[in-house]
């Protein structure tokens, strides 16, 4: 006899994956028993997610593109659907934990159909087309915001408010105190602009920073996340303008370049808003124009109304207003030291706790026999469950 498993429901990008990694840390440390259920996409995952027993099912966009591309995701995901009902029957897990997205919404959909235990997970200060769709039919719903848009009112008796769970490494931040710069001393300023940088950061950020002074030049310390493609080129910049800048696709130590920013730029995504907010840092928040019922400029709201930041549409941010800001904090240490706090008040360092306890306080509540019969009938290896 065992305990029967949580399955875990994510794929596609990192904003669904990294909380879903985070809750299967919590929960492994727990002595719980996992399964991660995921579309093609998800075959590479490391970490946590990468040692757990996986399963692909079928999964489409039903609702973008062309009517064909709509058709086609429509029978991918009852496609998907189905081998998820199959493989639910033999698992019989004790909750299904989704993430959001459209590679999480074929097993959800399966669990509701099964009167599994069901919970979602939503990062965004927007609840997101998949989980719209499925949030009238599962048990409890888990908020990163208390004000998240796109909760229906009968919704609302469901919701756990428990924030967005965030990397062991950024969660150390807590201790490292925000330092202001000193008034002739050097000025970090960490560029990160989601998985492989964002172009048009290639090309406001060293405009901006070009037009500065001499001595406001001198003091700059740029490292900036760049698209491969764009590398070569933001370096002439920064060389041409007389700005340090330290430039990579993709940097293995972002906690370590966030102790030490005096100023981050960046996108608004859920992760990324959730790290500048635990670890306690002041940004300037670019929203992507065009994210999904735009809930990235839903996710900077968050932040800025509370005082922890700024933010800019991108359509309306030149180089003129980029340099006016950064010349006016470079001058303004007060203003950064307030904005870290206000992040930092903002923050939820246990968000991957919280959410590993709603998970089990489900469980018990709902199915408090957790064994299940080794042997016979179980598959005990992971692979496709069609």
């Amino acid at each position: 006899m065992k305990r029967r498993p949580i399955v875990l429901a994510t794929g596609g990008t990192g904003g669904h994956v990294f909380p879903a990694e985070a809750l299967a840390s919590e929960l492994l440390g727990r002595g719980r028993n996992l399964v991660l259920v995921t579309d093609v996409r998800g075959a590479t995952f490391g970490g946590a997610l990468g040692r757990l027993p996986t399963y692909k099912v079928a999964a489409g966009t039903p609702s973008q593109g062309g009517l064909l591309t709509r058709a086609r995701g429509i029978l991918a995901t009852i496609n998907g659907t189905l081998q998820a009902r199959r493989m639910l029957d033999w698992l019989q897990p004790s909750i299904v934990v989704g993430f959001g997205g459209y590679a999480s919404l074929p097993t959800m959909l399966a669990a509701t159909t099964k009167n599994i235990a069901t919970l979602l997970h939503e990062q965004n200060a927007v609840l997101g087309r998949a989980n719209r769709l499925l949030a009238p039919r599962v048990t409890a719903l888990a908020l990163t915001f208390a004000a998240t848009q796109r909760v229906r009112p009968n919704d609302h008796t469901k919701v756990e408010i428990v924030g967005n769970p965030v990397r062991v490494d950024i969660r150390a931040l807590r201790a490292v105190d925000y330092v202001p710069p000193a008034a002739d001393g050097p000025f970090q300023i960490l560029v990160v602009g989601g998985s492989q940088g964002a172009s048009i950061f290639s090309t406001l950020i060293p405009a901006a920073l070009a037009g500065l002074p001499a001595e406001a030049r001198a003091r700059i310390r740029v490292v900036q996340q760049c698209r491969p493609e764009d590398l070569g080129l933001v370096e002439q910049r920064y060389k041409s303008a007389g700005v340090a800048a330290e430039l990579a696709v993709f940097f293995t130590d972002v906690p370590r370049r966030m102790a030490a920013a005096h100023l981050m730029i960046c996108r608004a995504g859920a992760s990324t808003v959730g790290e500048v907010s635990v670890a306690g840092r002041p940004a300037i928040l670019v929203p992507f124009p065009h994210a999904s019922d735009d809930h990235q400029t839903a996710n900077a709201r968050a932040l800025v109304d509370n005082g922890a930041g700024w933010t800019y549409p991108q359509r309306a941010l030149s180089p003129d207003l980029l340099r006016a800001q950064v010349a006016r904090l470079m001058a303004a240490p007060a203003e950064l030291v307030a904005a870290a706090a206000a992040a930092r008040s903002l923050g939820r360092p246990d968000a991957a706790r919280s959410l590993a306890t709603l998970v089990e306080e489900i469980i018990a509540r709902t199915a408090p026999v957790q064994l299940v019969q080794t042997g016979g009938g179980g598959r005990a290896n992971g692979g496709d469950a069609a």
